[in-house]
């Protein structure tokens, strides 16, 4: 596993539409940002690509691991603005052809692919008003997903994983865990922060939770509330609603402090 170093790291948050290239200029020009800014990885949220009108849109744009309109353009953002840029959720094909993968794509400043992840929990909610059911249009993936970086270990999650720590337990022990949502408003206003708060105590790491935060024009909407959160549980910067970026420095000597602090990790017995 390697040691890790301070980085200073930024969640994106968007109001995506179901517009393709508006929603990849949106993206561009807030990486542009947060880069300007000093920031060396950025997060954006799940389903940044495409929210569509209707749950089967986004089988219309979906690409082939490995290029597409959208591998494409992230891979050049982050080679042109170098940056590790964990590119929140885009529609992968799969052998279904009634469905994708949703999948997490991290990509170094190089441009290069390192992970891939596909999401494995798949939301499912039916409050008699509201209904989503993501089986219906998502393979999910099997594969917990975490890997080796210069400035340490990376756990990667999606949205709804975030309720399930076994998840997380099952990633080993990672210095940082990237979360791209698009939580809606009535589970993100009741479980959104402390579910965040609670997998990085427990996990003793640091929590880059990006988000869609607003109110989409197909009249979904959606939470916000992108966030980045300390070993300790302690909001580093939160940004409640509409489009725009969140930032703070990752202290190496803020996660030293902590595991030896209350090396908790250490103390597990299952």
């Amino acid at each position: 596993m390697s040691q890790f170093s301070s980085i200073r790291a930024a969640a994106i948050q968007m109001v995506s539409t179901p517009d393709v290239t508006e929603n990849l200029a949106t993206a561009e020009r807030l990486i542009a940002q947060v880069a300007a800014a000093g920031a060396a990885l950025a997060v954006l949220p799940e389903y940044f690509a495409i929210m569509g009108r209707r749950d089967t849109d986004k089988l219309a744009v979906a690409e082939t691991f490995g290029g597409g309109l959208i591998q494409d353009a992230l891979a050049r953002m982050a080679a042109k603005y170098r940056i590790w840029l964990a590119a929140g959720t885009l529609p992968l094909k799969c052998d279904d052809p009634g469905r994708v993968r949703n999948s997490l794509l991290v990509y170094g400043p190089d441009g290069k692919n390192v992970a891939r992840y596909d999401k494995i929990h798949l939301f499912g909610f039916d409050n008699g008003s509201e209904r989503y059911c993501e089986a219906d249009t998502i393979e999910p993936g099997n594969v917990p997903v975490a890997f080796d970086t210069p400035f340490g270990r990376v756990g990667l999650a999606v949205c709804y994983d975030l309720r399930f720590p076994e998840f997380f337990r099952a990633l080993g022990r990672v210095d940082v865990l990237l979360l791209p949502a698009a939580f809606t408003a009535t589970t993100g206003r009741a479980h959104w922060e402390t579910l965040i708060r609670a997998r990085a105590i427990e996990n003793q790491c640091f929590v880059v939770a990006s988000g869609q935060g607003g109110l989409h024009p197909t009249g979904r909407e959606t939470w916000g509330h992108s966030m980045l959160v300390d070993p300790w549980g302690l909001v580093l910067d939160c940004l409640p609603q509409g489009e725009g970026v969140v930032m703070a420095e990752l202290k190496a000597s803020q996660l030293e402090r902590v595991r030896k602090t209350l090396p908790a990790l250490d103390h597990r017995v299952m």
